[in-house]
């Protein structure tokens, strides 16, 4: 199966985020693609290999709430604060990465805060193909 892994520095969206992000791997699993260390289901660590996407616009985030609040009801934004406590979402177990399944573009982040976490669009490395 030809297919991108997700790998440092792939850019990441949420959709209740305002921008971007890219996706921060740490060098300990082993593997890399492109020079770059490959993601498995277990990246998923708030404000360690996800960062805030800018502003938040979900209300259930307790910062935007606090801003609603504070706002007598105005809708508004308030700071992103990444609340991701589960895994990527589904895994491919056909490769494994570091004792647990790796991440593609199908894999999906789930915020506390109401969110979902896919690929913006670069996957931080080039196609892997089969020999």
């Amino acid at each position: 199966m030809a297919g991108f892994l997700l790998a440092e520095g792939a850019l990441l969206e949420c959709m209740m985020g305002l921008a971007p992000s890219p996706l921060n791997v740490l060098p300990i699993n082993g593997v890399v693609a492109d020079f770059m260390p490959v993601a498995n289901i277990m990246d998923h660590i708030p404000f360690l290999n996800i960062v805030p996407f800018g502003m938040c616009k979900s209300p259930a985030n307790p910062a935007v709430a606090a801003i609603i609040a504070s706002s007598l009801g105005a809708v508004t934004q308030g700071p992103c604060i990444p609340m991701t406590v589960a895994p990527w979402l589904p895994g491919d177990p056909t490769l494994i990465i570091g004792e647990f399944p790796s991440v593609d573009l199908s894999s999906k982040a789930i915020c506390n805060w109401g969110g979902v976490i896919s690929v913006a669009g670069f996957t931080g490395q080039f196609a892997i193909m089969d020999a």
